[in-house]
């Protein structure tokens, strides 16, 4: 196999919502009241229900100079135009040799927790099916074969849930984007009977669920002097804690088909993870009462979970440790670990020890197959390739744009940037926002 040869999905990305996402989606009962982008302070500023919700482009640094990485973008101008225009996106995807795409939001959050929170659930309800109306008509099926779907569900009631579920799977959506611990934000955790509506829903529509790191289980930030480089270091292995919830949660017996994905979790640590579950269990299970029905937490989590990279040389090296038929790529545009427009460039560096089948099934085949998505049917398998997509590309521009401007913590080049430096940076940015 060449570099031109590979095929590349990547199941995590990040789509940054135009401003007109909900307008044409909000049912007529609550037309005027849907999000909307309002200018704040000389930024653009997602609003719902009167209140200024979050960063309208958190880390869309796509494009720019790693030296401007920091500058956090603060309005459309600011960002590259594949972040929120779809057909720019593909663009984007094409000049990467990218095939496929699996986009969470943004404004609503990862999950969509930013959602859940209302005190007007009918309202709330209305915003999260007119989000999913618009990711899937308007920003996946603008590019037939180009995307993933990925829904949002409402969490306080499973019953919705569970019909929001059924609504989208019947339209080929087969990803759902959900916390990987509820409880931090006020519901009950996955151990609760309480989510089997939602988990039944899944399993039987063959629906996976995305846990996006930072959606439940957060890196902590060691210190306001700690330099910012250590918090970004522990940000995928962040996850590893409710990776072990999730393996020692009950839901895997009641509906054995359902899987969940660790999105931008990395893949490198896993194997530590997995021996150290199976040794907890062997020297604890007879007082801990924990029961897998013979089987180990190890095989719990090779047959449900499924891991995802980005830049992994260690844990590429190692896939004889993890399910490989569960390992699947991401390029995480637009953020700031993303690798474009290089991404095939990196990814091909990293895996020349691997054997042709094996590259096959992380770059796109055990996409394809867990999350019910046939590009090939669409496009011809001739077309999906880096090298096709990239003889598409010849009109992208690839080059850093500089100075696009943006929030910036204050830097002093005798000192690294800390953890401090950026709390400080985003709460003068949400104190303007709130004038």
């Amino acid at each position: 196999m060449k570099l031109e040869d590979l095929i590349l999905v990547s199941v995590d990305d990040h789509a940054i919502e135009p401003r007109d996402a909900f307008t044409r989606h909000m049912p007529a009962k609550y037309k005027g009241r849907e999000p909307k982008v309002v200018q704040k302070a000389g930024r653009d500023v997602w609003v719902f229900e009167e209140q200024a919700t979050g960063y309208m482009g958190l880390n869309s640094v796509v494009g720019r100079p790693k030296e401007e990485y920091g500058m956090e973008p603060l309005g459309y101008d600011q960002m590259r135009r594949g972040t929120w225009d779809v057909l720019a996106r593909v663009d984007d995807m094409n000049a990467n040799g990218v095939l496929g795409s699996l986009c969470f939001p943004t404004f609503p959050g990862f999950a969509g927790q930013r959602f859940q929170g209302y005190a007007d659930r009918g309202v709330s309800l209305a915003a999260i099916q007119a989000y999913n109306d618009w990711h899937l008509h308007d920003w996946c099926n603008a590019a037939p074969g180009r995307f993933i779907p990925l829904m949002l569900t409402p969490w306080w009631d499973m019953q919705a849930a569970a019909a929001e579920v059924e609504r989208l799977a019947r339209q080929g959506v087969h990803a759902l984007s959900l916390s990987d611990n509820p409880t931090l934000h006020g519901y009950p955790s996955i151990h609760s009977d309480y989510w089997d509506p939602l988990w039944k829903a899944c399993a039987d529509n063959d629906v996976v669920i995305c846990c996006h790191i930072g959606t439940g289980a957060k890196a902590a930030h060691a210190s306001e002097d700690s330099p910012i480089d250590a918090w970004i270091t522990s940000m995928p292995i962040s996850i590893a804690n409710s990776a072990a919830d999730w393996i020692w949660a009950p839901m895997w017996k009641k509906f054995p088909k359902l899987r969940m994905a660790l999105s931008e979790g990395g893949i490198g640590w896993i194997p530590y993870l997995l021996e150290r579950a199976d040794f907890t269990h062997r020297h604890h299970h007879a007082w801990t009462m924990s029961n897998f029905g013979g089987k180990m937490p190890s095989d719990v989590f090779n047959e449900h979970i499924i891991t995802c990279f980005i830049e992994d040389e260690f844990g590429l090296k190692n896939l004889d440790s993890i399910n490989v038929d569960k390992v699947t790529w991401e390029c995480d545009y637009p953020h700031s670990d993303c690798t474009w427009p290089l991404s095939a460039n990196v990814f091909w560096e990293q895996s020349q020890h691997l054997s042709d089948e094996v590259i096959n099934k992380i770059t796109h085949l055990n996409a394809m197959r867990e999350f019910s998505y046939d590009p090939f049917a669409i496009l011809g398998r001739e077309n999906c390739t880096v090298g096709a997509l990239r003889a598409r590309a010849t009109h992208v521009s690839v080059e850093p744009a500089l100075g696009m401007g943006g929030a910036a913590p204050v830097r002093d080049p005798s000192k690294p940037v800390t953890s401090g430096d950026i709390n400080r940076m985003f709460a003068a940015a949400d104190a303007q926002t709130a004038l």
